[in-house]
């Protein structure tokens, strides 16, 4: 099995997670993130997506060391440096706006909103950034 192979491979499996979230989590602003269950539903988009990410991120980096090309697996270790960052400090922060005081109140809404556009902002950049490198690097 050619290790470059199976590294692209995971890189396709990435693009595909980050462009699911994507287009999965915009339609989902049309909420008005006012009930327990909206919110619950989008830490949980947020909580399979980062774990997907980190796990597909880590195999390409793995297949891309073994394959001697350091720049490729240096890429996927920003990615799931990125996505385990992020996952521990959004979720958090959504966990805590669920179960404060007062959960669904305006500030607490307009916060949990802020948190879920900067989660898709984040996103889109890593995909931007993913695909221009790839078609640098003439993937």
């Amino acid at each position: 099995m050619n290790p470059t192979l199976v590294g692209f491979a995971f890189t396709v499996l990435l693009l595909f997670w980050m462009g699911f979230f994507t287009l999965g989590s915009l339609p989902l602003m049309i909420l008005k993130h006012d009930t327990l269950l909206d919110a619950r539903f989008i830490r949980g988009l947020f909580d399979v997506y980062y774990k997907a990410v980190m796990v597909v991120s880590t195999g390409g980096a793995v297949f891309y060391s073994i394959a001697r090309h350091p720049l490729s697996a240096a890429a996927m270790c920003t990615v799931f440096l990125v996505a385990f960052a992020s996952r521990h400090s959004v979720l958090p922060r959504m966990d805590r706006l669920r179960a404060g005081p007062a959960p669904m109140d305006k500030p607490a809404i307009r916060h949990f909103r802020q948190l879920h556009v900067a989660g898709m902002a984040m996103n889109f950049a890593q995909l931007i950034a993913l695909c221009y490198g790839m078609a640098r690097m003439g993937l």
